[in-house]
């Protein structure tokens, strides 16, 4: 059930494109709006985030921008730095 709830969050697919592997969506949703109602979610991330030890900590090179005379664009005439 957790694997199909975390699974739905990550892709942002509706709930019936679940694949059946993870049983019927609709126990899934179910499961899910229940434990929403009783809080139990932000208890989860209350117990997560307690102690973070950083010890798998990324950065998704996605995000990341360089400035475009860094990404090679077209620019003035830089040879004089390369004299010697």
């Amino acid at each position: 059930m957790l694997n199909a709830m975390l699974w739905v969050a990550r892709t942002g697919a509706p709930w019936r494109d679940m694949p059946e592997n993870y049983g019927s969506w609709s126990s899934v949703y179910t499961r899910f709006r229940r434990w929403q109602k009783a809080a139990i979610w932000n208890r989860i991330l209350e117990k997560v985030s307690i102690e973070s030890d950083f010890e798998s900590v990324m950065i998704d090179a996605t995000i990341v921008r360089i400035h475009q005379h860094g990404a090679g664009a077209k620019g003035g005439n830089n040879s004089r730095l390369w004299d010697d």
